[in-house]
């Protein structure tokens, strides 16, 4: 499973969990095949025991088979902690396809690569929260290791997927929305936020919320979720078209053409802003394409935490 068109045929099942683990096995496996198989990408439950300790945690399966002694790992022995944080607003929902059983747009790209990170957190036994928002928070949950933690943080994933949930004109408020969370997070923590970015604030408003994390001690990681060619590119077909506004519900006749090279030019320049500010805060910024392989995203998360760790 490499990417959403990948996963079409997996998504009749509704298990957001056996897609998780198709994704990151199969991301695995290439890892171990290509020149990165040197990160670690294994479970860490256990650590040798040290004399002294309580012997309680001692696994003592594993003494069996080992003749060593090893104890369980607790979440206060994780070697990391995660928020990871979803715009849910409207303009996450391009590229949108009224009455269409199956989601293909930017926010069904970030919640599957939320649930493989997820999964792939786990499995190195980090400790990982979610954050849904849009112009309020919508979902919360601290970073923890539990199953049922787990287990929560899937079904709320699973129900973005569904379309009849799917609501147009939900605004967003990120400056307002990352304030909070950096507010709410007490332990230092990688922050991984999927967004398009599109905010009505200011720039700088909401660089200074980012920054408010940065100074809270987190360290942040921005997947800037695009459909590259659509909003990008601007390839569409030279014909007119109607332009919606999911957020506000705007409407907007025209051809393409008309407008590509004026609003080409004005998306890349403020891109290039977005680059400059992060760079400027020490964020690290990623280009997430919906059309793209989930292994960039994934990748790209091994790399920050192994600079961590």
């Amino acid at each position: 499973m490499k990417n959403l068109s990948d996963i079409q045929e997996l998504q009749q099942f509704d298990n957001l969990d056996l897609i998780a683990h198709e994704v990151v096995e199969g991301f695995i496996t290439g890892l171990h095949r290509s020149p990165f198989h040197g990160f670690s990408v294994e479970f860490a439950e256990h650590r040798l025991y040290n004399q002294g300790e309580s012997t309680k945690p001692i696994d003592w399966k594993l003494f069996a088979r080992t003749d060593k002694l090893f104890v369980k790992q607790y979440e206060e022995e994780t070697n990391l902690r995660c928020q990871l944080v979803i715009d849910t607003s409207s303009s996450m929902l391009f590229p949108y396809s009224k009455g269409s059983k199956r989601l293909f747009n930017k926010l069904s790209f970030s919640v599957y690569t939320a649930a493989a990170l997820i999964y792939l957190l786990r499995k190195q036994r980090d400790a990982v929260g979610l954050t849904l928002f849009s112009d309020e928070i919508e979902f919360h949950s601290q970073p923890r290791i539990s199953p049922v933690n787990a287990e929560l943080m899937m079904g709320k994933l699973s129900e973005l997927l569904q379309p009849e949930n799917a609501r147009l004109r939900k605004n967003t408020n990120t400056t307002a929305i990352l304030h909070q969370i950096a507010e709410s997070i007490h332990k230092r923590s990688l922050v991984v936020i999927f967004s398009d970015m599109l905010d009505n604030e200011k720039t700088d408003e909401l660089f200074s919320a980012l920054q408010h994390l940065r100074y809270n001690k987190h360290e942040v990681l921005l997947f800037h979720v695009t459909d590259h060619k659509q909003e990008r590119e601007f390839r569409f077909s030279n014909k007119p078209h109607k332009f919606v506004d999911l957020e506000t519900g705007q409407v907007v006749k025209l051809n393409p053409w008309e407008i590509k090279t004026t609003y080409t030019q004005s998306v890349n320049e403020y891109f290039s802003e977005l680059k400059v500010k992060c760079g400027q805060y020490k964020i690290d910024l990623a280009e997430a394409d919906i059309n793209e392989d989930f292994k960039h995203v994934l990748f790209t998360y091994l790399v920050k935490r192994k600079k961590l760790y």
